[in-house]
Protein backbone atom coordinates (compact mmCIF):
# COMPACT_ATOMS: atom_id res chain seq x y z
CA UNK A 1 0.00 0.00 0.00
CA UNK A 2 2.50 2.57 -1.15
CA UNK A 3 1.86 6.03 0.19
CA UNK A 4 -1.03 4.99 2.46
CA UNK A 5 -1.59 6.60 5.86
CA UNK A 6 -3.34 3.87 7.75
CA UNK A 7 -5.31 5.91 10.28
CA UNK A 8 -6.23 9.45 11.23
CA UNK A 9 -4.34 8.68 14.45
CA UNK A 10 -1.14 8.26 12.47
CA UNK A 11 0.87 11.16 11.03
CA UNK A 12 -1.98 12.11 8.75
CA UNK A 13 -1.76 15.90 9.00
CA UNK A 14 -4.60 18.37 9.34
CA UNK A 15 -6.65 20.59 7.08
CA UNK A 16 -6.88 24.34 7.85
CA UNK A 17 -9.98 23.74 9.98
CA UNK A 18 -8.21 21.18 12.14
CA UNK A 19 -9.80 17.97 10.86
CA UNK A 20 -7.42 15.11 10.21
CA UNK A 21 -6.82 13.94 6.67
CA UNK A 22 -6.26 10.45 5.34
CA UNK A 23 -3.73 9.85 2.58
CA UNK A 24 -4.18 6.82 0.35
CA UNK A 25 -1.38 6.57 -2.21
CA UNK A 26 -1.84 9.70 -4.35
CA UNK A 27 -5.22 10.68 -2.89
CA UNK A 28 -5.87 12.92 0.12
CA UNK A 29 -9.23 12.76 1.88
CA UNK A 30 -10.25 15.59 4.16
CA UNK A 31 -8.50 18.62 2.65
CA UNK A 32 -8.92 20.60 -0.55
CA UNK A 33 -11.05 19.48 -3.47
CA UNK A 34 -13.13 16.39 -2.57
CA UNK A 35 -11.66 13.21 -4.00
CA UNK A 36 -13.50 11.55 -6.87
CA UNK A 37 -14.15 7.85 -6.35
CA UNK A 38 -15.07 5.82 -9.43
CA UNK A 39 -16.84 2.51 -8.75
CA UNK A 40 -16.24 -0.59 -10.84
CA UNK A 41 -19.26 -2.89 -11.08
CA UNK A 42 -17.84 -5.69 -13.23
CA UNK A 43 -18.97 -9.28 -12.78
CA UNK A 44 -15.61 -11.08 -13.25
CA UNK A 45 -11.97 -10.38 -12.30
CA UNK A 46 -11.00 -9.99 -15.96
CA UNK A 47 -13.85 -7.57 -16.64
CA UNK A 48 -12.93 -5.52 -13.56
CA UNK A 49 -9.31 -5.28 -14.69
CA UNK A 50 -10.42 -4.25 -18.19
CA UNK A 51 -12.65 -1.55 -16.70
CA UNK A 52 -9.75 -0.29 -14.60
CA UNK A 53 -7.45 -0.12 -17.62
CA UNK A 54 -10.14 1.77 -19.57
CA UNK A 55 -10.45 4.60 -17.05
CA UNK A 56 -9.40 7.94 -18.56
CA UNK A 57 -6.07 9.11 -17.10
CA UNK A 58 -6.52 11.30 -14.03
CA UNK A 59 -10.28 10.84 -13.72
CA UNK A 60 -10.26 8.71 -10.54
CA UNK A 61 -8.61 9.74 -7.29
CA UNK A 62 -9.89 6.47 -5.79
CA UNK A 63 -11.28 3.35 -7.46
CA UNK A 64 -13.95 1.41 -5.59
CA UNK A 65 -14.21 -2.27 -6.49
CA UNK A 66 -17.77 -3.37 -5.82
CA UNK A 67 -17.16 -6.98 -4.93
CA UNK A 68 -20.87 -7.69 -4.53
CA UNK A 69 -21.15 -7.35 -8.33
CA UNK A 70 -18.57 -10.10 -8.89
CA UNK A 71 -20.64 -13.18 -9.64
CA UNK A 72 -20.25 -15.87 -7.00
CA UNK A 73 -18.04 -13.84 -4.67
CA UNK A 74 -20.34 -14.33 -1.67
CA UNK A 75 -19.77 -18.07 -1.92
CA UNK A 76 -16.11 -17.90 -2.93
CA UNK A 77 -14.03 -15.11 -1.32
CA UNK A 78 -11.09 -16.15 -3.52
CA UNK A 79 -12.94 -14.47 -6.39
CA UNK A 80 -12.86 -11.24 -4.43
CA UNK A 81 -9.12 -11.56 -3.89
CA UNK A 82 -8.51 -12.33 -7.56
CA UNK A 83 -10.59 -9.33 -8.61
CA UNK A 84 -8.75 -6.95 -6.30
CA UNK A 85 -5.34 -8.17 -7.43
CA UNK A 86 -6.34 -7.86 -11.08
CA UNK A 87 -7.58 -4.29 -10.58
CA UNK A 88 -4.51 -3.30 -8.58
CA UNK A 89 -2.26 -4.53 -11.37
CA UNK A 90 -4.27 -2.60 -13.95
CA UNK A 91 -4.23 0.78 -12.19
CA UNK A 92 -1.49 3.41 -11.96
CA UNK A 93 0.48 3.03 -8.75
CA UNK A 94 -0.79 6.31 -7.29
CA UNK A 95 -4.50 5.40 -7.55
CA UNK A 96 -5.77 3.67 -4.40
CA UNK A 97 -8.30 0.83 -4.32
CA UNK A 98 -11.32 0.80 -1.98
CA UNK A 99 -12.81 -2.69 -1.60
CA UNK A 100 -16.56 -2.84 -0.96
CA UNK A 101 -18.98 -5.73 -0.63
CA UNK A 102 -22.30 -3.93 -0.32
CA UNK A 103 -24.89 -6.01 1.51
CA UNK A 104 -28.30 -6.58 -0.04
CA UNK A 105 -29.92 -4.71 2.86
CA UNK A 106 -27.98 -1.60 1.81
CA UNK A 107 -28.42 -1.88 -1.94
CA UNK A 108 -25.91 -4.59 -2.84
CA UNK A 109 -26.05 -6.78 -5.93
CA UNK A 110 -26.17 -10.24 -4.30
CA UNK A 111 -27.36 -11.71 -1.01
CA UNK A 112 -24.87 -12.78 1.65
CA UNK A 113 -25.39 -13.75 5.25
CA UNK A 114 -23.20 -12.22 7.94
CA UNK A 115 -20.60 -15.00 7.72
CA UNK A 116 -20.31 -14.71 3.94
CA UNK A 117 -20.13 -10.92 4.12
CA UNK A 118 -17.37 -11.10 6.73
CA UNK A 119 -15.43 -13.67 4.70
CA UNK A 120 -15.36 -11.45 1.61
CA UNK A 121 -14.36 -8.33 3.54
CA UNK A 122 -11.67 -10.28 5.40
CA UNK A 123 -10.36 -11.60 2.08
CA UNK A 124 -10.02 -8.00 0.93
CA UNK A 125 -8.26 -6.95 4.14
CA UNK A 126 -5.76 -9.79 3.86
CA UNK A 127 -5.19 -9.49 0.11
CA UNK A 128 -1.51 -8.60 0.55
CA UNK A 129 -1.44 -5.02 -0.67
CA UNK A 130 -4.18 -5.26 -3.29
CA UNK A 131 -6.36 -2.76 -1.39
CA UNK A 132 -5.76 0.58 0.31
CA UNK A 133 -9.04 0.75 2.24
CA UNK A 134 -12.14 -1.37 2.86
CA UNK A 135 -15.79 -0.56 3.47
CA UNK A 136 -17.49 -2.05 6.54
CA UNK A 137 -21.17 -1.37 7.14
CA UNK A 138 -22.16 -0.01 10.54
CA UNK A 139 -25.25 -2.25 10.49
CA UNK A 140 -23.06 -5.36 10.50
CA UNK A 141 -23.59 -7.20 13.82
CA UNK A 142 -21.29 -5.68 16.44
CA UNK A 143 -19.11 -8.75 16.98
CA UNK A 144 -18.59 -9.28 13.24
CA UNK A 145 -17.91 -5.59 12.63
CA UNK A 146 -15.46 -5.36 15.50
CA UNK A 147 -13.55 -8.42 14.31
CA UNK A 148 -13.26 -6.90 10.82
CA UNK A 149 -12.06 -3.58 12.20
CA UNK A 150 -9.50 -5.36 14.36
CA UNK A 151 -8.24 -7.32 11.35
CA UNK A 152 -8.00 -4.13 9.34
CA UNK A 153 -5.91 -2.48 12.05
CA UNK A 154 -3.64 -5.52 12.21
CA UNK A 155 -3.06 -5.38 8.45
CA UNK A 156 -2.78 -1.58 8.29
CA UNK A 157 -5.86 -1.14 6.11
CA UNK A 158 -8.00 1.98 6.74
CA UNK A 159 -11.75 1.43 7.06
CA UNK A 160 -14.70 3.38 5.69
CA UNK A 161 -17.57 2.65 8.07
CA UNK A 162 -20.75 3.25 6.08
CA UNK A 163 -24.51 3.50 6.34
CA UNK A 164 -26.91 3.60 3.35
CA UNK A 165 -30.61 4.41 3.68
CA UNK A 166 -32.59 3.63 0.53
CA UNK A 167 -35.92 4.21 2.29
CA UNK A 168 -35.58 7.88 3.20
CA UNK A 169 -33.68 10.52 5.13
CA UNK A 170 -33.61 10.43 8.95
CA UNK A 171 -33.68 13.70 10.94
CA UNK A 172 -30.43 15.64 11.18
CA UNK A 173 -29.78 14.68 14.80
CA UNK A 174 -30.23 11.00 13.94
CA UNK A 175 -27.76 11.32 11.04
CA UNK A 176 -25.21 13.01 13.30
CA UNK A 177 -25.70 10.17 15.78
CA UNK A 178 -24.99 7.62 13.03
CA UNK A 179 -21.78 9.43 12.06
CA UNK A 180 -20.70 9.54 15.70
CA UNK A 181 -21.39 5.83 16.10
CA UNK A 182 -19.26 5.16 13.03
CA UNK A 183 -16.45 7.24 14.52
CA UNK A 184 -16.76 5.52 17.89
CA UNK A 185 -16.69 2.10 16.19
CA UNK A 186 -13.24 2.98 14.84
CA UNK A 187 -13.90 4.38 11.38
CA UNK A 188 -11.03 6.05 9.57
CA UNK A 189 -13.67 7.58 7.28
CA UNK A 190 -17.35 8.06 8.21
CA UNK A 191 -19.86 7.68 5.37
CA UNK A 192 -23.63 8.17 5.16
CA UNK A 193 -25.86 8.01 2.08
CA UNK A 194 -29.59 8.74 2.20
CA UNK A 195 -32.57 8.91 -0.16
CA UNK A 196 -34.27 12.31 -0.17
CA UNK A 197 -37.98 12.72 -0.86
CA UNK A 198 -37.73 16.47 -1.34
CA UNK A 199 -35.35 19.42 -1.08
CA UNK A 200 -35.88 19.61 2.68
CA UNK A 201 -34.33 16.15 3.04
CA UNK A 202 -31.28 17.34 1.11
CA UNK A 203 -30.95 20.29 3.48
CA UNK A 204 -31.26 17.87 6.40
CA UNK A 205 -28.29 15.86 5.15
CA UNK A 206 -26.22 18.99 4.56
CA UNK A 207 -27.04 20.29 8.03
CA UNK A 208 -25.98 16.98 9.59
CA UNK A 209 -22.79 16.99 7.53
CA UNK A 210 -21.88 20.47 8.67
CA UNK A 211 -22.64 19.69 12.30
CA UNK A 212 -20.52 16.56 12.38
CA UNK A 213 -17.71 18.04 10.28
CA UNK A 214 -17.19 20.73 12.92
CA UNK A 215 -16.30 18.08 15.49
CA UNK A 216 -14.84 15.41 13.23
CA UNK A 217 -11.22 14.34 13.56
CA UNK A 218 -11.35 12.23 10.40
CA UNK A 219 -12.77 12.56 6.87
CA UNK A 220 -16.55 12.55 6.40
CA UNK A 221 -18.44 11.47 3.28
CA UNK A 222 -22.16 12.22 2.88
CA UNK A 223 -24.41 11.80 -0.13
CA UNK A 224 -28.07 12.30 -0.92
CA UNK A 225 -28.82 9.83 -3.69
CA UNK A 226 -30.89 10.41 -6.81
CA UNK A 227 -31.43 13.56 -8.81
CA UNK A 228 -32.58 15.58 -5.81
CA UNK A 229 -29.23 15.00 -4.14
CA UNK A 230 -27.16 16.44 -6.97
CA UNK A 231 -25.94 19.39 -4.90
CA UNK A 232 -24.44 17.04 -2.29
CA UNK A 233 -22.27 15.44 -4.98
CA UNK A 234 -21.17 18.77 -6.42
CA UNK A 235 -20.78 21.04 -3.39
CA UNK A 236 -19.95 18.67 -0.57
CA UNK A 237 -16.73 20.56 0.15
CA UNK A 238 -18.78 23.56 1.33
CA UNK A 239 -20.33 21.47 4.09
CA UNK A 240 -17.39 19.22 4.96
CA UNK A 241 -17.75 16.13 2.77
CA UNK A 242 -14.36 14.82 1.64
CA UNK A 243 -15.20 12.47 -1.23
CA UNK A 244 -17.83 12.01 -3.91
CA UNK A 245 -18.65 9.25 -6.36
CA UNK A 246 -18.66 9.62 -10.14
CA UNK A 247 -19.23 7.01 -12.80
CA UNK A 248 -17.30 5.93 -15.86
CA UNK A 249 -19.79 3.66 -17.58
CA UNK A 250 -22.19 1.89 -15.22
CA UNK A 251 -23.11 3.68 -11.98
CA UNK A 252 -23.24 1.93 -8.62
CA UNK A 253 -25.92 4.13 -7.02
CA UNK A 254 -28.73 6.46 -8.14
CA UNK A 255 -27.66 9.95 -9.12
CA UNK A 256 -23.99 9.36 -9.86
CA UNK A 257 -22.62 11.79 -12.44
CA UNK A 258 -20.07 11.33 -15.18
CA UNK A 259 -16.76 11.44 -13.35
CA UNK A 260 -15.01 13.71 -15.87
CA UNK A 261 -17.72 16.37 -15.71
CA UNK A 262 -17.98 15.96 -11.95
CA UNK A 263 -14.29 16.74 -11.51
CA UNK A 264 -14.70 19.92 -13.56
CA UNK A 265 -17.49 21.15 -11.27
CA UNK A 266 -15.62 20.23 -8.09
CA UNK A 267 -12.64 22.25 -9.29
CA UNK A 268 -14.90 25.21 -10.09
CA UNK A 269 -16.55 25.12 -6.67
CA UNK A 270 -13.19 24.82 -4.90
CA UNK A 271 -11.78 27.80 -6.75
CA UNK A 272 -14.72 29.93 -5.63
CA UNK A 273 -14.29 29.16 -1.91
Amino acid sequence: MAGTTTSPDADAGSDPGGARVLRLRGATLGAGVPAVCVPLVATTPDAAAAAARALPPGVADVVEVRLDHVAGSAADPALATATLRAVRAALPDDVPVLATFRSAREGGAQPADDAAYAAVVLAAITSAGAVDAVDVELATPDAVRDDLLAAARTHGVPVVVSTHDFAGTPPADALVDVLRRQRDAGADVCKVAVTPADADDVLTLLQATRTFAREADRPVVTIAMGGLGLVTRLAGEVFGSALTFGSVGAASAPGQLDAVRLREVLTLVHAAL
